[in-house]
């Protein structure tokens, strides 16, 4: 008897709403290919039996298109659906941090500019001034020899000082 209220309980419990848009976008995003693909192997079907039935096709070259169209929807398939290789870890060049004379505060000033904060942004959250924030990335600026900010992170990226 106890189990009756229970279920009484879940069913006064309204279904969550549902975000139409959200529901439409992952149908195009994920449905629609998938579709467009089935639909263009019926059509390649369609097109065999018609040619079968016509005698433009013998049972041999058909069984090798069929092959190869099912070989080609399952590549696909196989590679929509898989999850990728993780990517390997991140790790630091600290040969190329040492040659270059780059400490490890100027390494935090240069991830934080990487991540696209200000001078002003990058020493709140490092707790320093805004000039030592200027004189960090002047600094950099010499050492990897670049003339812009977005030149010296580049270039950071390329030695795998930066992921």
């Amino acid at each position: 008897m106890g189990a009756v209220p229970a279920a009484a309980g879940r069913l006064d419990r309204s279904p969550p709403a549902i975000d139409n848009g959200r529901m439409i976008r992952a149908i195009m995003s994920h449905g629609l290919p998938y579709g467009i693909a089935l639909a263009a192997l019926a059509l390649a079907l369609a097109g065999l039996r018609y040619a079968a039935a016509f005698g433009g096709l013998d049972g041999g070259v058909q069984a090798l298109v069929l092959a190869l169209l099912f070989t080609g929807l399952g590549l696909w398939l196989g590679a929509r659906l898989l999850p990728r290789a993780p990517a390997l870890p991140f790790v630091r060049n600290d040969a190329a941090l040492r040659q270059l004379g780059i400490s490890p505060r100027e390494v935090e000033v240069l991830g934080l500019l990487a991540a696209g904060l200000a001078n002003k942004e990058i020493a709140r959250r490092l707790g320093i001034s805004p000039n030592t924030v200027k004189t960090h990335v002047a600094g950099l600026l010499t050492k990897l020899a670049a003339s812009r900010r977005t030149q010296a992170i580049e270039r950071a990226r390329a030695l795998a000082i930066l992921p």
